[in-house]
C-alpha cells in the first residue's frame, strides 16, 4: 500500500495530465484510500490550476514564436497557427456565439478524454475568449466534472458492494 503522500503526489500528476485530469486523479486517490471528499477537493483544485498555467504557456510561447512584426518570429509557426485558428474559428464560431463562455464550461465539464481543462483553455485562447471568462468557465467546468466523476466512482463502489456478499469476501 502506498503512503498518503505518494498517493497525493500521483493524484497531482494525474490531475495535471491532459489525458487523465480528474478522470484519473479522483478514482486513483479514492482507490488508494483517500476519502472521497479530500480526493475531490484536491483534484479539482489542482485541475483548476491548469487554466492559468496553460494560458501563460500559450501566451508566452505564442508571442515568442509568432513575433511582434512580420520580420520577427517563425514563418512556419505563423502559417500553421493562422491556418489552425482560421479552421477552428470557422468550425466553432457559430457555437461560441450561441453559447459564449458557458459553452467552454460545458465542454470542460464533460468527463471524457480530450474534453477537460487543457483542451477547454486551448480552445478558448485560440477563439479569443477573454482570460477572465476562460478562467471562470474552466473552474465551473472542472467543478461539475469533479462532481460527476466522484459520483460515478462512489456509485460504482457501492454497486460493487451490492454484488459482493460477505461469503465471497471470506466472512461468514
Amino acid at each position: 500500500m502506498m503512503s498518503t503522500a505518494t498517493v497525493l503526489f500521483f493524484s497531482a500528476i494525474l490531475s495535471f495530465m491532459p489525458i487523465s485530469e480528474l478522470r484519473g486523479a479522483i478514482p486513483f486517490a479514492i482507490a488508494n484510500g483517500i476519502p472521497w471528499y479530500w480526493a475531490f477537493l484536491f483534484a479539482i483544485t489542482l485541475n483548476a490550476m491548469v487554466a492559468p498555467a496553460c494560458w501563460i504557456f500559450l501566451a508566452t510561447f505564442h508571442k515568442l514564436f509568432y513575433g511582434t512584426s512580420p520580420e520577427k518570429g517563425m514563418r512556419w509557426y505563423k502559417n500553421l497557427f493562422d491556418k489552425f485558428v482560421a479552421k477552428a474559428r470557422e468550425k466553432i464560431s457559430a457555437k461560441l456565439e450561441k453559447w459564449g463562455w458557458l459553452g467552454i464550461a460545458v465542454f470542460v465539464a464533460i468527463p471524457l478524454p480530450l474534453t477537460g481543462a487543457w483542451t477547454g483553455t486551448l480552445g478558448a485562447w485560440v477563439l479569443g475568449v477573454s482570460r477572465k471568462r476562460t478562467m471562470l468557465a474552466v473552474v465551473i467546468g472542472v467543478l461539475v466534472a469533479g462532481i460527476v466523476v466522484t459520483t460515478v466512482v462512489m456509485l460504482g463502489i457501492e454497486a460493487l458492494n451490492v454484488f459482493v456478499n460477505s461469503k465471497w469476501r471470506g466472512q461468514a
